[in-house]
């Protein structure tokens, strides 16, 4: 790469953001809990919870082993080796950050902590604006046409 490409950020943010979203929503349940659905809606939201969190560990897997096939990098800050367009990304550009999105919504209907919803959306979005989009210029720059006929099959979330 030379110095007027756009270069992977230095600060692993998909990660941090999730973490500090998890904390920040079991801090708030516990300093200010919101009401929670009860009941039958309750249960259903509960069981939905835990179908999301299966769903989580599954996409989880199958990106990481789709990545892991193609030989490319699972850090998030390293430029690929590898376009990787089967598997989950052939559904979503990124299944991983979706997975994490999604563990904070399963996290909140079998917890019952409704802090985990809005913290959800902050952090798809802090993600979106402080990794996606600096992820998207460095794939562009390396794949080329390749990267931006992908970007223009597969959406970015789902």
């Amino acid at each position: 790469m030379t110095d007027s490409q756009p270069k992977p950020g230095r600060i692993p943010w998909p990660p941090l953001i999730y973490v500090a979203a998890i904390a920040i929503s079991i801090a708030l349940g516990l300093l200010y809990p919101l009401p929670w659905i009860g009941d039958l809606l309750g249960d259903i939201l509960f069981a939905a919870g835990w179908v999301a969190l299966f769903g989580v560990a599954a996409l989880w897997f199958t990106a990481i082993r789709t990545m892991v096939r193609a030989k490319t990098t699972l850090d998030p800050n390293a430029v690929p080796d590898h376009l990787v367009t089967s598997g989950p990304f052939a559904v979503s550009r990124n299944p991983i950050y979706l997975a994490n999105t999604l563990l904070l919504i399963g996290v909140a209907f079998v917890s019952g902590i409704a802090w985990f919803l809005p913290l959800a959306i902050i952090a798809a979005f802090a993600t979106q604006k402080l990794a996606i989009e600096k992820e998207e210029k460095v794939l562009a720059t390396k794949f080329g046409k390749k990267y931006r006929d992908y970007a223009k099959r597969v959406r970015r979330w789902i």
